[in-house]
C-alpha cells in the first residue's frame, strides 16, 4: 500500500481534493467508529448516530468506486480501545508507506494521529481542509497585521475578498450587516406560514446504526425517536434547497425568536452537514445569494445567513487553530460552579431551560439562541465552570465539532477567553427571554422581579453578576448602559440581590 488515508467522521467529502490525488489501485482508506469517542463525553445517541450512520453512507459510496476501506464498526473493538491505539494497530498491520489526512476538526485527534505515526514510524502529510472559505494561514495572517479582533471587520474583508453581496466596493443596500432587522419576536399569536423541515427517513443502514447505538451504547443520553437528518451529500443538497425555498424569506427577521415547542422553526438545520462535510459552505452561500438576486428572499434575510457562514463560521474556525490548546484552559471571569444536573435531565420548573434542554434531548439541536440566550447565558450568570458547559455543548448537539463548538461557548457564551470572541459578555435578564419568546407565559417566575417568592432567576444572577464583577466589567465601554442601570438601584437592593442570588446558587449546588 503506497498511501492509508484517514477519513474521519466530520470529513465526508468523497469528491474532496486530497482523495483526487489517490488511486484506489495503490491507496487505501482508513475508518474507525470507536466506543470511546463516544462515551469519554456522554454523546448524544442522536449526535452519535449522525456521525456513524453518515461514515457509513460515506464507506458505502466509496467502496462502490472501487476503494478498499479499512473500516471498524461499532463493537469490532474493545470498548477500552481509544483512536490511537487503533491506529497504531492497523499500522503495524497494514504498513501503508505513508499516511495522508485533511486538517481534523479537533486539536486532539490531530495529536492522536500524529503521535501514532511517529510510533509506527510512517510520515504524515496533512492537507488544508477546503470545506471553508480561507484557511487557517490566512487567519493567522490576519491577525498577526491586527492590535484587536472583532469579526465584525473580519466578515467586511471576507466579503469584499471574495465578492460575496458586493456592489462595487460597498455591500448591497449600502449596508454590513442588518442586525436591526433581525431581532423581532413573534406576535402573541405565535408563528405563523411555518412549514416543516423536510424529512429524510431512516435507510436500513440508519435504522441498523440505530439500532447498534440503543444495543451498545444504551447509558448514552438522548432520544431517538426523532432522528431525522440527511446523512449523504444528496440529502444535505435536498436540505439546502428545502430551506431556501420554504424558510429562508422568514429566517432573518425571526431567527433570534423562540416559540415552546417549535425546535427549528425557520432555522436552516444545515450546520451539521456542514460540518460533516457534506455540504461546501461556498456551496450554501452562493445559493441563499441567489435566492436574494432572485426575489425569493430579502437582503436580511440573506445577509443574517452568510454572515453565520462567512462570518461566524470561518472566524471561530480561526480562533480555534489560533490558539488551541491553551485556549481550552481560559477561564477569565474564575468562574468555578458545577453544571446543574438538570441540564442532562431538563428537569426544572424554568419553562425557558426545560423547554430547551428537553428540545436537545429529543432532537440533538437548539437554533443559537436558545444556546446563546437559555442555556449558555444561565451557565455564565451562574458561574459554571467554562470546561463543564464546554463538554456539555459537544455532547448533546449532532452538529458539535470541536473547531466550533468551543470557541461559540467558552469564548462568546462563557466570556471565559476575556473578549477574544466577543467584545463583552452576553448577559440579559429575564426580560429578554420574555420579550424573545413565550416561554415565560407558563412560567411562575417574574422576570422583572430579581428578589422575592416569583423572582425570575436569570433577573437575580443577572443583576448579581454585574455586581461580581464589577471590577472588571464596569471598564468595557460597551457594558456603560448596564452599569448606568446597576447604579439606579441602592444599596439595599444590591445587598437583597447578593443574598438572593447566593441562595440560589446554594439551592443549585445541592442538585449538582
Amino acid at each position: 500500500m503506497r498511501t492509508l488515508a484517514i477519513i474521519l467522521g466530520d470529513q465526508l467529502d468523497l469528491n474532496s481534493r486530497f482523495l483526487q490525488r489517490l488511486t484506489p489501485k495503490q491507496d487505501q482508506l482508513w475508518m474507525a467508529e470507536l466506543s470511546r469517542e463516544s462515551t469519554d463525553i456522554g454523546s448524544h445517541k442522536a449526535r452519535v448516530v449522525m456521525f456513524l450512520a453518515a461514515m457509513r453512507h460515506f464507506a458505502s459510496s466509496a467502496r462502490a468506486r472501487n476503494w478498499t476501506v479499512n473500516y471498524h464498526r461499532l463493537g469490532s473493538l474493545s470498548p477500552s480501545v481509544d483512536f490511537e491505539q487503533a491506529l497504531t494497530q492497523d499500522l503495524k498491520r497494514l504498513r501503508p508507506e505513508q499516511v495522508q489526512l485533511q486538517e481534523p476538526g479537533e486539536y486532539r485527534v490531530l495529536e492522536l494521529i500524529r503521535g501514532a505515526c511517529q510510533r509506527a514510524g510512517v510520515p504524515i502529510e496533512l492537507h488544508p481542509d477546503p470545506h471553508f472559505i480561507v484557511t487557517t494561514e490566512f487567519f493567522a495572517d490576519y491577525v498577526s497585521k491586527r492590535k484587536t479582533l472583532r469579526m465584525e471587520y473580519f466578515y467586511r474583508e471576507l466579503r469584499r475578498r471574495e465578492d460575496i453581496l458586493m456592489d462595487g466596493s460597498e455591500p448591497v443596500g449600502g449596508k454590513w450587516n442588518f442586525d436591526h432587522d433581525n431581532r423581532k419576536g413573534f406576535p402573541a399569536t405565535g408563528p405563523t406560514d411555518l412549514v416543516a423541515p423536510i424529512s429524510f427517513p431512516p435507510t436500513n443502514q440508519t435504522r441498523e446504526t440505530i439500532s447498534q447505538v440503543q444495543s451498545q451504547l444504551p447509558d448514552l443520553p438522548g432520544s431517538l425517536e426523532h432522528f431525522n437528518w440527511p446523512l449523504t451529500a444528496e440529502d444535505a443538497e435536498l436540505a439546502l434547497d428545502d430551506f431556501v425555498e420554504k424558510r429562508l424569506h422568514l429566517f432573518g427577521q425571526y431567527q433570534d425568536a423562540m416559540w415552546q415547542n417549535e425546535p427549528y422553526l425557520y432555522h436552516s438545520r444545515l450546520s451539521a452537514a456542514l460540518n460533516l462535510k457534506l455540504l461546501s459552505p461556498r456551496r450554501v452561500i452562493d445559493r441563499a445569494v441567489s435566492a436574494y438576486h432572485d426575489g425569493q428572499a430579502p437582503l436580511n434575510a440573506v445577509e443574517g445567513f452568510v454572515r453565520q457562514i462567512l462570518g461566524w463560521r470561518e472566524y471561530v474556525r480561526g480562533i480555534y487553530w489560533k490558539w488551541m490548546p491553551e485556549y481550552l484552559e481560559r477561564n477569565s471571569l474564575g468562574a468555578t460552579a458545577a453544571l446543574p444536573r438538570f441540564y442532562w435531565t431538563g428537569a426544572t420548573d424554568y419553562v425557558c431551560l426545560s423547554q430547551t434542554i428537553h428540545q436537545t434531548l429529543e432532537h440533538g439541536y437548539a437554533h443559537h439562541i436558545q444556546r446563546l440566550m437559555v442555556t449558555g447565558l444561565f451557565a455564565l450568570l451562574l458561574g459554571v465552570d467554562p470546561k463543564q458547559i464546554h463538554r456539555w455543548y459537544l455532547a448533546v448537539y449532532v452538529d458539535a465539532v470541536e473547531w466550533v463548538e468551543l470557541p461559540n461557548t467558552l469564548g462568546m457564551s462563557q466570556y471565559a477567553d476575556g473578549g477574544l470572541m466577543g467584545s463583552k459578555p452576553y448577559v440579559a435578564s429575564g426580560k429578554y427571554i420574555q420579550r424573545m419568546s413565550n416561554y415565560c407565559k407558563t412560567c411562575r417566575f417574574n422576570p422583572a422581579l430579581a428578589t422575592g417568592e416569583s423572582a425570575c432567576p436569570f433577573t437575580t444572577l443577572y443583576w448579581s453578576f454585574l455586581i461580581q464583577h464589577e471590577s472588571i466589567l464596569r471598564k468595557n465601554r460597551r457594558m456603560t448602559f448596564q452599569y448606568k442601570n446597576l447604579d439606579r438601584k441602592s444599596v439595599s437592593e444590591r445587598d437583597a440581590i447578593s443574598r438572593a442570588a447566593r441562595k440560589l446558587k446554594s439551592d443549585l449546588e445541592k442538585t449538582s
